[in-house]
C-alpha cells in the first residue's frame, strides 16, 4: 500500500516575541433573529436583526454587550462576528473599532465557523491567549454579577485548574427552550461560583424532561465561554476536522487583502453548523461548567421571552402590541 503523499495543512499560529497571557473577547453578533423580526420591525422599521435593536433600555443589544464585555476585556482586544449582508447596521462600528477586530462573515453559516474563524484570528494575534465568547442577544439585570463570574473563569483557566468553562445559569424553572448543562455529580456541585466537570448536555428538552433536570441540579447553558484558545481549537479540530482544515488553508491570508476572496470560498464550501450541537455536545468531557446565580439572565430569541423580561424588570412597552 502506498501512503498518500499529500498533506492536510494545519493553523499554526504565527509566533510573537511576546508569549505572555493575554485577555481577549469575541462577541458573535452575525445572527439573522428571524423569529424576532415582527418585533423588531416594529421598533425600526426594517428587518435588522435583534442585536441591532434598542429592545430593552435605550441602547442596542450589541451596544449592551459590549459596556458589559468591557468590565473585564479591554476593548482593543475585544473581536466582533458579522455577517456582510448586515453591514450598513454595524458600519457605525468602524469609526470606534480597529478594522482588524472586525471580522466580517460572507454569510452566516450558523456559530461554529464564525468561532472558529475567530478563533483563528485571535491565536494568530495572540498564541497563548484566554478567550472569552458572548453571544450579543443576551440580557442580565445585574451585569457587574454576572462578569465577576466571567472574571473567576478568566483565572481558573489561567491557573489550570481547567482548560475550558461553560458559564452556566442556576435554572428558575423547567424551562423548554434553553439548552441545559448536566454537571458530574459532586459535594459541592450545587454552590453558586463552583466549576465541576460537564457531564452532558440537553437541548430543548420537553416539560417533562426540564422538571427533571431542574430536580438533578442542571444550568441553562448561557452559551458564554472562557477557555485558552489552543484548548478551545483543539477542541473544535476534534469535532469538526473538516471545517478546521478548510479554515486552516486560509490562515496565511489573515490581515492580507487576500483574506476577503478566500473566506468567501471557504464558506461556500462547508455546512451550516451549530457550535453548541456539533462541538460542545460532542466534547463534553473537555469543559467544565460554572455555576452562575441570579443574575436576571435572558436569552431573548424568542417575543414572549422579551416580553416576560420586560415585565420581570417593570418596564412598559408597546412591543406586546407588535407581538401579539
Amino acid at each position: 500500500m502506498v501512503a498518500s503523499s499529500k498533506k492536510i495543512r494545519r493553523f499554526r499560529p504565527r509566533t510573537t516575541t511576546d508569549q505572555t497571557t493575554e485577555r481577549w473577547a469575541v462577541i458573535l453578533a452575525g445572527g439573522d433573529g428571524t423569529r424576532l423580526q415582527s418585533m423588531t420591525r416594529a421598533i425600526t422599521g426594517d428587518n435588522r436583526p435583534k442585536q441591532f435593536v434598542p429592545l430593552i433600555g435605550g441602547s442596542t443589544l450589541l451596544d449592551q454587550t459590549r459596556s458589559r464585555v468591557a468590565l473585564s476585556v479591554s476593548p482593543s482586544r475585544t473581536m466582533f462576528v458579522f455577517t456582510q449582508k448586515h453591514r450598513r447596521f454595524y458600519e457605525s462600528l468602524t469609526q470606534s473599532v480597529s478594522s482588524d477586530l472586525i471580522l466580517e462573515q460572507p454569510e452566516n453559516k450558523g456559530t461554529a465557523p464564525a468561532i472558529l474563524y475567530a478563533l483563528m484570528r485571535v491565536a494568530t494575534k495572540s498564541p497563548g491567549a484566554l478567550v472569552a465568547l458572548f453571544p450579543s442577544d443576551h440580557y442580565f439585570a445585574d451585569d457587574e454579577e454576572f462578569m465577576s463570574h466571567v472574571e473567576s473563569a478568566f483565572y481558573a483557566v489561567n491557573s489550570a485548574r481547567t482548560d475550558v468553562v461553560l458559564l452556566g445559569i442556576t435554572p428558575t424553572g423547567p424551562e423548554t427552550e434553553y439548552g441545559w448543562i448536566e454537571p458530574q455529580r459532586s459535594i459541592l456541585a450545587g454552590a453558586t461560583g463552583s466549576i465541576t466537570k460537564v457531564c452532558r448536555f440537553w437541548e430543548k428538552p420537553d416539560s417533562k424532561l426540564a422538571k427533571t433536570l431542574l430536580e438533578r441540579g442542571c444550568l441553562w447553558n448561557s452559551f458564554v465561554i472562557v477557555g485558552h484558545v489552543s484548548a478551545l481549537l483543539k477542541m473544535t479540530s476534534s469535532a469538526l476536522p473538516h471545517m478546521y482544515s478548510q479554515f486552516s488553508k486560509i490562515s496565511h491570508t489573515f490581515e492580507t487583502p487576500n483574506e476577503q476572496r478566500a473566506k468567501r470560498l471557504v464558506y461556500s464550501a462547508i455546512q451550516d453548523s451549530d457550535f453548541s450541537h456539533e462541538v460542545l455536545a460532542k466534547r463534553p468531557d473537555d469543559l467544565t461548567v460554572l455555576r452562575v446565580g441570579d443574575v436576571g439572565w435572558s436569552d431573548l430569541g424568542e417575543p414572549t421571552r422579551v416580553l416576560s423580561t420586560l415585565a420581570r424588570i417593570g418596564i412598559q412597552s408597546q412591543l406586546a402590541m407588535s407581538a401579539s
